[in-house]
């Protein structure tokens, strides 16, 4: 019996899922996931994210049974897969949710929609989030934002009617089969929605109260961030469902007073701005497709070269700089860190190292279990100053350490080869004379690693480069027209933007928080990156 379609990419939940919805209510429903070799083979992914995948099948598996219907899992490339059903008679219409992906997904998604056009099924898509496909401008997209987040969450259907065919479900696949190479992530956020729906109760009745104070810090910030960023990249949670919920915890404070309610306030105004964020950039990815390749301003092309010997010193938390250090191994232990930190790696990486943003954003999606392309690529670029548009920031990492580490805790927990270095010089621990790297069990060079370079003046240099591109009427023209396409057009952001848009002195960043617009990563959703026809979308 040919049934209805429900291809399952990245919305991983049978709650607030339209295309499931509307497939129940035109015949019997056959669910598939796709486990695509070629997508996995991609340089941006990584064994933890598909361990994180695949427990998030599994508990999906566990929701469609409840409904009677089992979740069929295939290994294979899509295309090869819908066209065996489809020579079975099984295929009816395919169903699904746009995506905003990486390229390749963006590519293989044309490619289906030939296939569809050419077996003349239908293939409906719904939006995902608040993503506009097909945007001619920015002015609006705002207001249709909150027309999306303020719609009635979707249930589930009560029963489905399975397509009939005695279909075998197929097992899940390990990261073997799909060609993922090791990768051991111990503290590592679990997959599916039963730990999605915990996690976002838990930020907004016990761990969020201080979210806006305790975000940029990373002693602070894993227990204080929502930390739902993964169930955004993969969809066991819906990004409205997670704004509907924020909303009412709001409204459940009523009018009460104290300064507890107070700072629950100002917290939860805090985590829904940066939900809308999150979408803001993802919605450039969609709208430019090739901002995960190239630079938003052109001007930038070519800009860094990548010396080899450094990217891997960084990518392995042994740059000789404790707090960079320590952040690059705490995220590859656990797969997550919060956004502050992730924006001072790219960007220790992008000027003090001078390494193209292209590798080591790679090395990064690849860490992050949160990857999302389309916040993921855009902050790349922005903590890499290619955009044109965003304030040169270029982080100094031991003011950050002294800032949000200040007694060096987090840096003795994760480099234990610091551990007995005195608070004096544990930030910069080349200070110290041979007497004292004896008494510490730290020998320089042997058992923890000068720095590669200067961190001052590599930042001097890296200043004078790009600020020495960012002269003339034609680098601001070109600045002008990125933020007509791109901007945000909410309140004075703009008018800041459109102003500053090319003519902003590069800033040394040192303390205060980032801009909101620069704390999507904390939300995903992962990894700043990044139909019937995808058109001009990154899917």
């Amino acid at each position: 019996m040919a049934a209805q379609v429900v291809w399952f990419k990245r919305d991983l939940r049978i709650h607030d899922h339209a295309p499931l919805r509307e497939a129940a209510r035109n015949g019997p429903v056959l669910p598939l996931y796709v486990a695509e070799p070629g997508l996995w083979s991609q340089p941006d992914a990584s064994g933890r994210q598909w361990a994180f995948c695949a427990e998030s099948l599994l508990d999906l598996r566990e929701q469609l049974a409840g409904l009677g219907l089992p979740l069929v899992v295939r290994v294979g490339e899509v295309l090869d897969v819908l066209e065996a059903l489809q020579r079975q008679g099984l295929v009816a219409g395919l169903w699904s949710h746009q995506e905003t992906g990486n390229g390749w997904s963006y590519g293989r998604d044309r490619q289906v929609a030939a296939w569809a056009r050419s077996r003349g099924l239908p293939w409906r898509q719904w939006p995902s989030g608040g993503v506009v496909r097909g945007l001619r401008e920015r002015n609006g997209w705002a207001r249709r934002w909150e027309e999306r987040m303020a719609q009635p969450l979707l249930q589930p259907p009560v029963t489905l009617v399975p397509e009939g065919s005695g279909l075998e479900p197929g097992p899940l696949p390990g990261a073997d089969d799909l060609g993922l190479a090791c990768d051991p992530c111990p503290d590592r956020q679990r997959g599916g929605r039963r730990e999605g729906l915990l996690t976002l109760n838990s930020f907004l009745s016990e761990r969020g109260g201080a979210y806006h104070r305790q975000l940029s810090s990373p002693l602070t910030a894993f227990e204080a961030c929502s930390r739902l960023s993964p169930h955004l990249a993969f969809g066991t949670l819906s990004l409205r469902e997670v704004v509907q919920a924020c909303r009412s915890r709001r409204r459940a404070l009523g009018t009460a007073t104290g300064a507890e309610v107070s700072s629950w306030r100002r917290a939860l105004r805090a985590f829904e701005e940066r939900l809308h964020w999150h979408c803001h950039f993802i919605q450039k990815l969609e709208s430019q497709p090739d901002l995960e390749a190239s630079e938003a301003h052109p001007v930038y092309a070519g800009l860094r070269r990548t010396d080899p010997a450094r990217l891997a010193a960084w990518a392995e938390g042994r740059t000789g700089l404790p707090f960079v250090d320590a952040c690059m191994r705490a995220l590859i232990a656990g797969g997550w860190i919060n956004f502050r930190m992730r924006a001072m790696l790219m960007a220790v990486a992008s000027y003090h190292l001078w390494i193209d943003w292209r590798d080591s954003g790679a090395v990064l999606a690849r860490l992050f279990v949160d990857y999302e392309p389309g916040i993921h690529w855009n902050q790349c670029q922005m903590q890499a100053g290619t955009t044109g548009i965003n304030t040169v920031r270029i982080y100094n990492p031991i003011k950050q350490g002294r800032d949000h580490d200040p007694e060096g805790q987090f840096i003795r927990r994760w480099l234990p080869e610091l551990s007995a270095v005195p608070a004096v010089h544990l930030h910069e621990p080349w200070t110290m004379d041979a007497a004292t790297q004896e008494r510490a069990g730290c020998r320089l060079g042997v058992d923890y690693p000068l720095p590669i370079v200067d961190p001052i003046e590599a930042a001097r240099q890296a200043r004078e480069r790009v600020w020495g591109l960012r002269q003339g009427t034609a680098f601001r023209a070109i600045a002008g027209a990125i933020h007509e396409r791109h901007g945000s057009r909410r309140g004075g952001r703009r008018r800041r933007e459109a102003g500053r848009a090319g003519s902003g002195r590069p800033r040394q960043k040192t303390k205060g928080q980032p801009h909101p617009g620069q704390l999507s990563l904390d939300l995903g959703g992962a990894p700043e990156m990044p139909g019937e026809d995808p058109g001009n979308a990154a899917s």
